[in-house]
């Protein structure tokens, strides 16, 4: 009976001949089979590699991370597209790739082997993709974060109102925008209003728009940001700073879904849906009178609290090798890890500024860094100091030290200040004037 099966020579001639690298390692992860592919994109011979580690030629940002080969070899998953950055043998030069590797079983099931396929790119043409936001994007197992996902992934299909709460640098936008991705306006458009970045008297003629006429210099109608996000979705961030007349007129376009825009007669009827975050908890801010209550019962639709980092410990490092591997492929550099001592920083630290400011440190260590492991002084100067020991919450006069180190060490330039700190000016005023801190005559 013929074999329908090929020659091995011939799948040998048609392996060299893909465009793309192709390995074969043995369940050891020893490397069995590599074209030429595979030859150009890592620089080695392959007459070099063969029984050599795979990790030991192929020197892959994964490796220090959760590497797609042990996965398959040793839990049998397969692994697709796989973004890295492998290091060439020659020269410090660095390759973007995609990794796909997919295990090797023989007739009983038992795994002896894999298939590793590794693609070159354009770091340029990927980094300007404009693909849609994932839960993926969002890094977090922690219950806190889990619990989150439960409830917003039953929810983002609707058209519920959603209200986010969180401390500054916690990923309310990210998470805003994977929202609106994964629902049905996810092809309409995506318009954020900062309502503290705005000056009070541009906020409504920014919201709502305007008619021509409707001021001095108003030459022509100009639509405003509920307008401009018909159809899809509004993020009011920071909402908490809305002055109380314009809350009045939110009110009624969540109510009624129609307003008048600034100098106009009749109403302009717009179907978005609203997210709103918080960096303070919306009831103190009713209580206190600064928030309207009948407002507040309105976004308070589905209520979602982010944690601080201080409070979900288990996601920094997922945390660290993500940043880490993301500014790599930014950089187009192969920086594997972090030395145990600044780890321990890491982990230790109480990141005030959250998240955000763990991409500030990721960032600042990966440019001062010129080889291949971060350690202790690649770090910003606070962390250089001897990590406080873990005991909660700092107090309020360690908050305000640690504030007027910053500043000082900025020369009291409130952008410089608010950037070391993974913040914006606004938040950087705000907790100058909660604390007590006046700039310098």
């Amino acid at each position: 009976m013929p074999s329908h099966s090929l020659p091995e020579t011939r799948l040998l001639h048609i392996l060299e001949a893909v465009a793309f690298g192709v390995i074969a390692v043995d369940v050891e992860g020893r490397i069995t089979f590599m074209n030429r592919g595979a030859a150009q994109i890592s620089g080695v011979n392959p007459q070099e590699a063969l029984g050599r580690p795979c990790r030991e030629v192929f020197k892959s940002s994964l490796c220090e991370g959760e590497c797609p080969l042990t996965r398959a070899l040793e839990a049998g998953e397969s692994q697709f597209q796989r973004e890295a950055v492998f290091i060439r043998q020659q020269g410090r030069s660095v390759a973007p790739v995609r990794v796909s590797v997919v295990p090797l079983r023989d007739s009983e099931g038992n795994i002896y082997g894999a298939v590793k396929s590794i693609q070159g790119y354009r770091l340029a043409e990927v980094l300007a993709e404009g693909r849609p936001y994932r839960w993926e994007d969002f890094i977090g197992e922690s219950p806190q974060i889990q619990r989150v996902f439960d409830v917003l992934k039953v929810v983002a299909p609707s058209a519920v109102t959603v209200l986010i709460e969180g401390s500054t640098g916690t990923g309310k936008d990210l998470l805003a925008r994977i929202i609106h991705h994964r629902s049905p306006r996810a092809a309409r458009p995506f318009i954020k209003v900062n309502c503290a970045a705005l000056p009070e008297t541009l906020l409504e003629s920014e919201m709502f728009g305007y008619t021509r006429g409707a001021f001095t210099g108003a030459e022509r109608d100009k639509p405003g940001r509920f307008q401009l996000a018909d159809g899809g979705t509004i993020f009011l961030d920071e909402i908490s700073e809305l002055p109380l007349a314009l809350q009045a007129k939110l009110l009624r376009v969540i109510e009624d879904r129609e307003f008048y825009p600034l100098g106009a007669r009749k109403t302009t009827k717009v179907d978005v849906r609203i997210i709103a975050a918080s960096n303070k908890p919306l009831h103190d801010q009713v209580e206190k009178g600064l928030f309207r209550e009948d407002l507040y019962y309105r976004l308070n639709v589905i209520r979602v609290y982010l944690p601080p980092l201080k409070e979900r410990r288990q996601d920094i490092p997922l945390l660290i090798r993500h940043l880490l591997h993301k500014k790599n492929l930014e950089r187009g550099t192969f920086i594997c890890r972090f030395d145990p001592e600044a780890l321990e920083r890491l982990l230790n630290y109480d990141y005030p500024g959250n998240v955000r400011e763990l991409e500030n440190i990721i960032e600042h260590a990966c440019l001062l860094c010129q080889g291949d492991i971060i350690t202790l002084r690649h770090l910003p100067w606070t962390l250089r100091e001897e990590a406080p020991p873990d005991a909660g919450p700092p107090p309020e006069e360690e908050e305000r030290r640690r504030l007027l180190e910053v500043l000082q060490r900025a020369g009291w330039n409130r952008t410089r200040a608010a950037r070391a700190l993974g913040i914006n000016r606004t938040t950087l005023w705000r907790r100058m004037k909660r604390l007590g801190i006046e700039t310098p005559a």
